[in-house]
């Protein structure tokens, strides 16, 4: 004992002390082995209780929770002791172990207790949830074992709200709605109680750490999933607290916010921050948990507490506290209207407060653009709201907007400055968040428009003086750093503020505006080109002032050249009397020059590309600007000209991550040339001529059959640009004329290149995803491209040449040995999840006719579904459901295969059909409608084809030009009867329990289910009924009977539509009459078909 003592702690402090990498992978997997094997339990109890603190209580925490997530699990019994003895471990040792260690101890707590939420022990009593009664009890006595319970039942909210260690929709919302009833109610009350108690006396430092506790444990509360939506609700837009109407008692009045706002001012800075947090979820309440005469009420304690909290902001110093009160700001207005804030008494007193501190906010350096983020938000919504506002109502926003888009500039300007000197963190760096903040400044500028313009316009031209002043254009100087540094600035306003129009109905003096600021961008950026045709590019800065040229071409496209635009404007009465540019042909020409010169100069740079190419996709998609843009000469260079020579991103020695650029690239220069091609084909080979000047250098080295002698980095490259360029090519033939010369011109030769590049690189990633990704866009059918007439053969030689690839590739990948876990996405499963959506695509694509095949001996189809049994029966055991496009493509595929080709599914190997039917029945649970209805689709057409089989006589009959139909299918489910049954139980469940959001689909297969399995259906029926009080069973009995009234014993649509009418009904019934919790889960067993 002692010697595996020491073994144990040995393993423990080589886990979370060692700084060899070698010995921490070594510790990682005897950690594994511990978990995996029979006495891990035991182990970690000794590790508990003798082992070396702190780390031997985390090793024992970690592995007992791997061990709880794992197949192996832990029997009830033992999960009931273990749960037992961590409370009274934690109880008697709470005070002397460390508070991390105490964390994980409480979250192994949660985790046990979160699995056996359900379980009943042999006295028929819910064990586990008797103990959360005991803990909250822990809560209300006094003293650090309050403290405890707190951190207890806070860990328990947080586990029960999280999707961990739980195997389906309905079992999470049963958990969430569980806890939601019968607890969650009583330790809100507790937390709010013990803590406004608090504000009785100063804290001490224990209480203080209560206090902190109990402030997140109400936090916990108010986030909890009160409907079960299972959603992601971290976006800040329309987050809304889904308060129960049980609750209302505690919100009506206002007091609760109030009480909150009294926190503020009482508790130490260190914990306002948590105040607040607790506070945009109390802001975020939903409306219809009051009448009108309530929500005015409770939102002007809401309104009366932002104002005492501007008026004593001495706590708002701490950054957090500070943040998170700017997101209380900003869920003022998400979830109330203009016209609720203009009734409150405190309204005009309030907004001018806030526009103060608004003001103030933005000239501090020191807070953050995240906090800013919410201010702005809050002002952009009061100011779109205006005009939903009567004329004669005054709120007061025109009158302090301007002052804030002002200060807005004026900020920037200031921190660029800052940056150079001071060297602050640059706020440029983060593109995505400086995009969000000038959406927001966008819509506040145009509160006083002339007035914003003509700041702008001085100090952009005060800036660009500064910086064409200078005698050397590499003249680094501070000055013309800071000059430099806020031209960027400028420039991104400048484009954010002509977005603004699209937000208001804006006249021709708005447009005029607009013209004025405009060109001054496009005379820098005219400027800052001819530096770099004569080589001189600059820094970073440099990189920031490209990125904002181009969010200047990109807003002002949205705002007068997109499709749905006006075309008539007096903006370019401006631009042509000050550039020359007079309509919209012209001002493109703007936009592809610098495409262009981006193109050209800018080729190391990814982002930079990206954001380049991006704009031409945007330009190539408008319908009428594609067609402006391909008679450009520009653009006609550019059709012309895309050699690596020219531009060195085509290059095959440019770097991996900026080749991805090149599908971006050729698909829009397809789209331009397919406006002009018309079925001229020399058009299309001389755009054609550098693409296939590639493929016949690499079909020079792949014909030597000596591919050694060659640079082999060099020789990958080409053909992963290869496969990229035609992959973009490929994506923009959507007509049957466009994509037959594509095809022409790729068969033989480039398909062949092809699958000679993943027979020689079938291990190399790099290489094979490309090509797949190609093959994946070559197989969909968009807009009927494929559908040619009966005289032509192309679709069928087409599938032929996927068939050839996936092939190929398919069965090396079978055959391949493990990798890492860290590498096996992309290693394995990603080129995986490509083959199936390129067979979902091609058989979902209605060009294949695969009845042919067999009459001409093509096995070119059975070679590929070959492939992806292959593949499935494989990875099977991966987790599919982590990976929502992979699930998506699998469960699709499913769907399609027994769709048109049941005879080949019942010819299966029965350990391949049974193993499909698993995967169905496991994605029926899953969180993913899109794959629970693909599952449902799929499992209704098993389900009738085996229901006409078992119901015709016992020989099969083949019908002429028909694939034979096989038994495997049958003895495989005679061989396991009771999967049929547990997806019975499965879906019966489902629909008695669950809010789901599938009905109509999951109702098909449900009746052939009930069809087979007569005597189970019966027992399962039996078994519910018998398990209810006496007084609902005679109901719930005549719901079974209503559910199969008028429905016969066929498959037929007409059956199954009375089926499901049937099913709404039953459900509405079984709803009201089982609002009280179910005994028992109800299973079902025995034989298929019975």
């Amino acid at each position: 004992m002692d010697s595996e003592l020491e073994v144990l702690n040995n393993l423990s402090k080589e886990l979370y002390e060692s700084v060899n990498q070698e010995a921490r992978i070594r510790a990682e997997e005897n950690l594994i082995a511990l978990v995996n094997s029979p006495e891990c339990l035991q182990r970690c109890l000794l590790l508990l209780e003798r082992g070396n603190m702190p780390y031997a209580a985390l090793v024992a925490s970690t592995a007992l929770m791997k061990l709880l997530s794992s197949k192996i699990g832990v029997p009830l019994d033992e999960r009931m002791k273990l749960c037992t003895y961590l409370l009274n471990y934690l109880a008697s040792h709470f005070e002397e172990l460390p508070a991390y260690v105490v964390t994980s101890l409480s979250q192994l707590y949660a985790r046990i207790t979160k699995i056996g939420w359900n379980d009943l022990d042999k006295e028929n009593r819910h064990f586990f949830r008797s103990l959360v009664k005991d803990v909250i009890q822990l809560i209300k006595d006094s003293g650090k074992v309050s403290l405890l319970g707190v951190q207890l039942i806070t860990l328990l909210i947080a586990d029960m709200n999280s999707l961990e260690a739980v195997d389906s929709v309905a079992a999470q919302r049963k958990l969430l709605g569980s806890l939601r009833d019968d607890f969650l109610l009583d330790i809100f009350d507790t937390s709010t109680s013990m803590l406004f108690k608090l504000m009785n006396s100063s804290l001490s430092q224990t209480e203080q750490q209560l206090a902190a506790a109990l402030l997140q444990l109400t936090l916990n509360c108010l986030t909890f999933d009160f409907i079960g939506s299972i959603t992601d609700e971290s976006g800040e837009d329309n987050a809304t607290v889904q308060i129960p109407t049980a609750w209302r008692t505690y919100f009506v009045g206002g007091d609760l916010i109030k009480q909150f706002f009294a926190l503020y001012m009482h508790f130490p800075m260190e914990l306002c921050s948590k105040i607040f947090m607790n506070l945009v979820q109390l802001a975020s309440v939903r409306r219809t948990l009051f009448n009108n005469t309530e929500r005015q009420q409770y939102l002007g304690e809401l309104v009366g507490g932002i104002k005492l909290v501007m008026q004593n902001s001495d706590k708002l110093r701490d950054s957090a506290s500070f943040h998170e009160f700017c997101r209380v700001i900003s869920r003022l207005k998400s979830n109330y209207q203009l016209c609720e804030l203009m009734k409150v008494e405190d309204y005009k007193s309030m907004v001018e407060l806030l526009a103060e501190f608004t003001i103030q906010s933005l000239r501090m350096y020191e807070f953050s653009i995240n906090s800013t983020y919410y201010i702005l938000a809050f002002w952009q919504r009061m100011v779109s709201s205006m005009s939903y506002v009567k004329a004669q109502d005054d709120h007061f926003i025109q009158l302090y907007c301007p002052k804030i888009a002002e200060t807005f500039v004026e900020s920037r300007l200031r921190y660029s400055e800052a940056v150079i000197v001071e060297g602050l963190d640059d706020l440029l760096d983060d593109q995505g968040a400086v995009a969000q903040i000038m959406d927001q400044f966008s819509v506040i500028s145009r509160c006083d428009y002339k007035h914003t313009c003509q700041q702008m316009i001085s100090f952009f031209d005060l800036s660009l003086n500064i910086f064409t002043s200078a005698s050397n254009p590499t003249d680094n100087t501070k000055e013309v750093l800071i000059a430099r540094k806020r031209l960027i600035w400028m420039v991104t306003m400048i484009g954010a503020a002509v977005h603004g129009r699209s937000s208001f109905n804006g006249d021709e003096d708005m447009d005029i505006l607009d013209g004025e600021i405009i060109c001054r961008v496009w005379k820098l950026m005219e400027l800052s080109d001819s530096r770099l045709v004569n080589g001189v590019q600059g820094g970073p800065d440099c990189v920031q002032l490209e990125f904002a040229f181009l969010y200047v071409l990109d807003q002002f496209r949205k705002t007068y050249i997109s499709d749905q635009v006006q075309k008539t404007s007096k903006i370019y009465d401006k631009l042509g009397t000050a550039l020359g540019l007079s309509d919209e042909t012209a001002v493109l020409s703007i936009f592809a020059r610098k495409i262009i010169t981006n193109l050209k100069f800018w080729g190391h740079n990814e982002k930079l590309i990206e954001a380049s190419l991006a704009l031409l996709n945007d330009l190539s998609l408008g319908f009428t600007s594609v067609r402006r843009l391909s008679r450009l000469e520009e653009i006609q260079f550019l059709l012309n000209n895309h050699t690596g020579d020219v531009f060195s991103f085509l290059s095959s020695n440019a770097d991996y991550h900026i080749m991805k650029t090149r599908g971006i690239f050729y698909a829009s220069l397809m789209r331009l040339l397919v406006v002009t091609i018309d079925e001229d084909v020399s058009v299309f080979d001389n755009f054609m001529q550098p693409i296939t000047e590639t493929v016949k250098e690499i079909c020079n080295v792949f014909e030597t059959n000596n591919m050694g002698n060659f640079n082999q980095d060099q020789l990958k490259r080409a053909v992963i640009g290869l496969a990229r360029d035609l992959r973009g090519i490929s994506g923009a033939c959507l007509t049957k004329l466009t994509f037959r010369m594509f095809f022409d011109y790729l068969f033989p030769q480039v398909f062949t290149l092809l699958q000679r590049a993943v027979e020689a690189w079938c291990d190399v990633p790099e290489v094979t995803t490309p090509i797949l990704k190609f093959v994946y866009e070559l197989a969909q059918n968009k807009q009927q491209r494929l559908s040619f007439e009966m005289n032509s053969c192309m679709p069928v030689l087409l599938f032929r040449e996927i068939s050839k690839i996936i092939v190929a590739y398919g069965n090396r990948l079978v055959g391949f040995g493990d990798v890492p876990k860290a590498d096996f996405y992309k290693l394995r499963l990603k080129n995986v999840g490509i083959i199936f959506s390129i067979m979902k695509m091609a058989l979902n694509g209605c060009y294949i006719p695969s009845g042919i095949f067999d009459l001409y001996g093509d096995t070119c189809l059975k070679e590929s579904l070959a492939v992806f049994l292959k593949l499935f029966m494989k990875f099977r055991d991966a987790d599919f459901k982590a990976y929502s496009k992979i699930s998506h493509n699998f469960y699709s595929l499913i769907d399609a295969l027994v769709h048109d080709n049941m005879p080949y599914v019942s010819n299966l190997d029965e350990d391949v059909f049974l193993a499909l039917l698993e995967a169905i029945h496991q994605g029926m649970v899953s969180y993913d409608t899109i794959v629970v209805s693909s599952c449902c689709t799929s499992l209704d057409l098993i389900l009738d084809y085996l229901f006409r089989r078992v119901s015709r006589q016992k020989t099969i009959r083949n019908f002429v030009g028909f694939e034979a139909e096989g038994d495997n299918c049958v003895k495989a489910l005679e061989r396991r009867p009771q999967l049929l049954a547990d997806m019975l139980s499965t879906l019966m469940g489902a629909m008695i329990f669950d809010d789901i959001k599938c009905q109509w689909a999951m109702s098909r297969p449900l009746l052939g289910l009930i069809l087979l399995q007569v005597d189970n259906f019966n027992q399962f029926k039996d078994d519910f009924i018998r398990r209810q009080t006496t007084d609902q069973q005679q109901y719930v009995s005549q719901a079974f009977v209503g559910l199969m009234t008028n429905v016969e014993h066929n498959v037929s649509l007409t059956n199954k539509d009375i089926f499901t009418q049937n099913l709404n009904s039953f459900r509405r019934t079984m709803a009201s009459l089982l609002k009280s919790p179910i005994k028992e889960e109800v299973g079902v067993g025995g034989d298929m078909m019975a």
